[in-house]
């Protein structure tokens, strides 16, 4: 299967009313079991990497075992950067091949948030690429739960999609990052304010891991096509590790520790999937 953009991933999944599923890679059993998730759900997959997570496991390596992957994988498999603070950054994200880069300098003040995404835009559009984009902030659950002002303004937004040409918008609706101290809820009559005003773009729904069904569903009636899952991997993945490790003090093979592990992130993936609604798009 030829690697996939995010364009043509996002494209069908906002008309059909369906999210596809970004699932962060932290190493090579995470990225053996997201996509073997894929394959078994017949998934659309984005395989995408944090700026933290690339320092861990080497940006080339990454993109060295996502592009194996996406070359021997029956799905189509986007390759994409997540949460690039910087346009040097997603520069070298697509001299490595990545489909698709996410430039996020929303800390910056506004016109330079323009000014840098407008930058890497055109960039990865000479090479037929689209990019995602972030606007308001999406912080940890503390930040958003503690200060709604960070959330995207509609007006604001729909500024900022004409003056840089962004493809997909992660806007902030009450999402956040990290494990929920208490029940999320999605302002989703801001969702639709956005919607209303950009019909074309795909909004992306950061901080996926932990959001009750239902509202998930609701976000993607309304137009969420993308959705960021990487907590509830975590805490799969290493629920199962301390499971493995109190059955047996004795064990001393990481394959025996890491594989129970990677089959937990399997399963946790294609629940993902169904809910998203991405199984069988492929």
């Amino acid at each position: 299967m030829s690697f996939a953009t995010l364009k043509e991933l996002l494209d069908p999944a906002l008309e059909g009313h369906y999210a596809v599923g970004a699932f962060n890679v932290n190493n090579l059993e995470w990225l053996q079991a997201i996509v073997q998730a894929a394959e078994e759900e017949r998934a659309p997959l984005i395989l995408q990497a944090s700026e933290n997570a690339l320092a861990y496991m080497g940006l080339r390596n990454f993109a060295a075992l996502a592009r194996i992957a996406a070359e021997e994988s029956t799905v189509p498999i986007a390759i994409h950067l997540d949460h690039g603070k910087s346009f040097q950054t997603a520069m070298r994200a697509l001299r490595e091949g990545f489909t698709s880069i996410m430039i996020d300098t929303s800390a910056l003040p506004y016109d330079q948030n323009v000014e840098q995404t407008r930058k890497a835009v055109e960039a990865a559009g000479a090479l037929g690429l689209a990019v995602e984009a972030e606007l308001g902030k999406i912080g940890t659950t503390a930040e958003m739960e503690e200060n709604p002002a960070l959330y995207t303004d509609p007006q604001e937004a729909k500024d900022f999609i004409d003056r840089t040409g962004a493809y997909a918008l992660a806007a902030s609706v009450g999402s956040a990052h990290g494990v929920y101290k208490a029940e999320p809820r999605l302002d989703f009559d801001r969702m639709r304010r956005m919607r209303a005003l950009l019909p074309q773009t795909p909004l992306v729904l950061h901080g996926g891991s932990g959001i009750p069904d239902e509202q998930i569903r609701q976000a993607i009636a309304i137009g969420v096509a993308k959705i960021n899952v990487n907590t509830e991997n975590q805490v799969a993945f290493t629920r199962k590790l301390r499971e493995v490790l109190a059955a047996d003090a004795k064990v001393y093979d990481p394959r025996k520790v890491l594989g129970p592990g990677r089959d937990a992130i399997v399963e946790a993936v294609r629940e993902k999937m169904r809910l998203f609604g991405t199984s069988g798009k492929a």
